[in-house]
C-alpha cells in the first residue's frame, strides 16, 4: 500500500515594513487634504449659527485625521504599535498635563506676536468658543468633540504618521518639517504659530517617549484652555 503524497501550500510571511515611511505619509496627508476640501465644501454651503458650526466643525476635524490614519495604517503595515499607539508611563501623561498648560502659553504668546508683526487680528475660532459658551450642554459635547476627540485624530495622522516617518532623517527634519505641515493645514491666521507650538512640542514628545499618547494630552490640554479660558473670563466680566 502507497502512501500518498499531498503537497502542503506553506503561506511565506508577509514582509511588512516596521514603521511608517512615504508611501504612509503621501497617503495619509492626500486622504485628510481629500477629507479637508470636503469638509471645507460642507461647511462653506451649510447653514449653521457659529454654536453648531463650531462643535460640527470639531466633529469633523477628528474624521478627518482618523479617516487620514486610516488609510495610512491600512496601506501596508496594518498595525498600530508602529504609528505611535504604544502603552506609556503614568508619569508621562501627568507631564504631559502640564507641557499642556505650557504649550497653551507659549502658544498664545507667539499667536499675539504675530498678530502685532501681521496685524491680523482676525478670530477664526469664534465657532468653537461660541460652541464651549453655550451652554453645559453643548460645552460637554464641545468637550468630547475638541478636546479629545480631534486631539486623537490630529496627532494620528501629523505624529503618528508624518512626524515618524520623517524620523529616519533626524530629529530636526521630523520635528520641524511635521510641525510646520500641521500649522500650515490650519491655515495662514492667528492659529497658525498655536499650531507650530504645538506641533513642536508633541514631536519631540513622541521621539521622547514613543508614543502619540502625551502628545494627545498635550494637544487636548491646550485646546481645552484655548475654549475655555474665553469663557470664564467672559462669565467673570458679567
Amino acid at each position: 500500500m502507497h502512501e500518498t503524497l499531498r503537497p502542503v501550500l506553506v503561506e511565506a510571511p508577509v514582509d511588512r515594513p516596521s514603521g511608517p515611511g512615504w508611501p504612509e505619509s503621501v497617503a495619509g496627508v492626500a486622504a485628510y487634504g481629500v477629507l479637508y476640501a470636503a469638509v471645507a465644501l460642507f461647511l462653506r454651503h451649510a447653514v449653521l449659527s457659529d454654536t453648531m458650526a463650531g462643535l460640527i466643525g470639531f466633529v469633523l476635524s477628528a474624521v478627518m485625521g482618523l479617516g487620514a490614519f486610516a488609510v495610512a495604517v491600512l496601506l501596508r503595515i496594518r498595525r498600530l504599535a508602529p504609528f505611535g499607539l504604544r502603552r506609556v508611563s503614568g508619569r508621562s501623561l501627568l507631564a504631559a498635563v502640564g507641557f499642556g498648560v505650557v504649550a497653551y502659553v507659549l502658544a498664545t504668546i507667539a499667536s499675539l506676536l504675530c498678530q502685532a508683526v501681521a496685524g491680523d487680528h482676525q478670530n477664526i475660532q469664534v465657532g468653537y468658543q461660541a460652541a464651549a459658551a453655550g451652554g453645559l450642554l453643548w460645552y460637554l459635547a464641545t468637550a468630547v468633540a475638541g478636546f479629545v476627540a480631534t486631539p486623537i485624530g490630529e496627532e494620528l495622522i501629523f505624529r503618528g504618521v508624518l512626524a515618524n516617518a520623517l524620523g529616519r532623517y533626524g530629529a530636526w527634519v521630523s520635528v520641524l518639517a511635521s510641525a510646520t505641515v500641521f500649522a500650515l493645514v490650519h491655515g495662514l491666521n492667528p492659529v497658525l504659530p498655536v499650531a507650530f507650538v504645538v506641533g513642536v512640542i508633541n514631536a519631540l514628545l513622541l521621539r521622547r517617549t514613543g508614543s502619540v499618547w502625551p502628545g494627545i494630552v498635550v494637544h487636548g490640554v491646550n485646546n481645552a484652555l484655548a475654549m475655555s479660558v474665553p469663557v470664564v473670563l467672559a462669565l467673570a466680566s458679567r
